[in-house]
């Protein structure tokens, strides 16, 4: 199996979770929408979008899939498929739709736009991203009060997921001292090295940097 990626947030958050479980993949940086590359990864992914899980048969995307396909197919529950299951794919529902969609509002304003020319940061769609942070964020520091991790007793993908953008947090400045709980998760997190540092001997060229 061959994963592509990049060191964009979705990619990171599934060459994350290869090297978590670990799982015997072989990795690969590409670019689907750079020159000339445009016909070789469209029929992997009409999207051309990454992260691509390249097996044999059919190619998978969309990072949420690859992580099932990949602790399935390592045979963890990393993705649970025990009574913990419907719990981990609420969390993973909300993350996207709340946390996790305002991680991103804010990340895109003050990292993405300005680290790749699209255009000025927005400070009233980071104020907006910012309003429903905190309403998200409250919401979680209530469930990390009571426990490590946000399902059973040790870390599932719906803790991945719901980090996804937090690694890029140089950039979004997003306010996760304000939440304890919050906080100390994000540092359970910082301790698992595959979560930590992803790339670690792979080929991966840096992002662009954010002008000063």
């Amino acid at each position: 199996m061959k994963l592509y990626f990049s060191r964009n947030p979705n990619p990171r958050l599934a060459v994350a979770v290869a090297r978590y479980l670990p799982a015997e993949v072989v990795f690969e940086f590409a670019e689907p929408m750079a020159p000339g590359q445009t016909e070789r990864f469209r029929s992997l992914n009409p999207n051309l979008l990454l992260p691509i899980l390249e097996r044999t048969g059919r190619s998978l995307w969309e990072a949420d899939a690859i992580a099932c396909y990949l602790s399935r197919h390592t045979g963890s529950n990393f993705w649970r498929t025990d009574d913990d299951e419907p719990e981990m794919i609420r969390w993973i529902s909300w993350g996207k739709e709340n946390f996790v969609k305002a991680c991103d509002m804010v990340h895109w304003e003050r990292g993405t736009k300005l680290r790749y020319g699209i255009g000025p940061c927005e400070e009233a769609m980071v104020e907006e991203g910012l309003r429903e942070f905190h309403r998200a964020a409250g919401i979680i520091e209530a469930e990390l009060s009571e426990r490590a991790w946000l399902v059973g007793d040790a870390v599932s993908f719906a803790d991945f997921r719901m980090a996804t953008f937090l690694p890029y947090n140089d950039a979004a400045r997003l306010p996760i001292g304000d939440y304890p709980a919050l906080k100390r998760w994000v540092e359970q997190l910082e301790e698992i090295e595959a979560w930590r540092d992803p790339f670690r001997g792979l080929v991966a060229p840096e992002l662009p940097p954010i002008p000063g």
